[in-house]
């Protein structure tokens, strides 16, 4: 567990270092890779530059591009909000590798469907796009189990942990929830219309809680990335804590504007 104490902005650097220099050995792994994932994201990004074509679409550069940068950003944020949880060692281990290699298997499946040129969601006419697609719904599993996991330890004592960081932790696992349910709607949405018929349709109607999921996607950051922010500041932790009670209430009515209005979209028919 991180000890901040600094008090400047030199301090804020010496503190985001030491998660590296004072981690564990699984914490700098999964740092390493999630830089990776966002190196490939980038790279994707000069790609779709070069090459061109719809940025939209089942089909484009957007995928590899969105998918590289928000998982390389999730696993080395999960690998840090996971070191304020009372988890014992293997178990840490075991939970942030299994999330890790999900996170690798899940871009590199992207990756591959996008320079194949054929979409990797929803895309079952032939067998081997069937499984890559089946293959990226069990990993989305693995991933929901890993992180109900976390969330749980979320919620438990966490002695030494500020109250106002408790807070952030707890509402930034809840949002990621959010996310990852939403997403598993999205796609049980998609293999619905797929079956029955509508392939085209899972392609352009499959999406339709996108903004939701990118809204709720990285408040597991965003909230205790501001809680450790405020510990920089001179005021009191009571105080701290209210910020932070206050942004969570406005990130949860954001998310809520953000849901009736997809689903609303959605029944209109736009």
């Amino acid at each position: 567990m991180h000890s901040i104490t600094a008090r400047s902005a030199p301090g804020v650097l010496v503190s985001l270092w030491s998660f590296w220099t004072e981690g564990r050995r699984v914490d700098r792994v999964c740092h390493a890779i999630g830089a990776a994932l966002i190196v490939s994201g980038l790279f994707h990004l000069a790609v779709f530059a070069v090459d061109g074509g719809p940025w939209e679409g089942p089909v484009s550069w957007r995928k590899p591009v969105t998918f590289g940068l928000s998982f390389g950003l999730t696993l080395i944020t999960i690998a840090w909000v996971a070191s304020y949880l009372r988890i014992g060692d293997r178990a840490r281990t075991a939970l942030l590798g299994v999330f890790a290699a999900a996170c690798v298997a899940e871009t590199a499946m992207i990756d591959l469907q996008a320079w194949r040129h054929v979409p990797s969601h929803f895309d079952m006419e032939t067998p081997f796009n069937t499984v890559i697609s089946m293959l990226l719904a069990v990993g989305g599993g693995v991933l929901i189990v890993v992180l109900v996991t976390l969330t749980v330890r979320a919620f438990g004592p966490n002695a030494g942990v500020p109250e106002s960081t408790r807070l952030a932790l707890r509402a930034g696992f809840v949002t990621l929830l959010v996310a990852l349910a939403s997403g598993a709607i999205m796609i049980a949405r998609g293999v619905i219309l797929v079956r029955t018929g509508h392939q085209q349709a899972a392609y352009s109607a499959g999406g339709f809680l996108k903004p939701v999921h990118a809204v709720t996607m990285h408040g597991i950051l965003v909230l205790p990335g501001l809680a450790w922010l405020l510990s920089f500041r001179d005021m009191s932790e009571p105080r701290r804590t209210r910020v932070i009670a206050w942004t969570t209430a406005a990130y949860a009515a954001a998310i809520v504007a953000v849901i009736i209005f997809s689903v609303s979209r959605t029944l209109t028919g736009g």
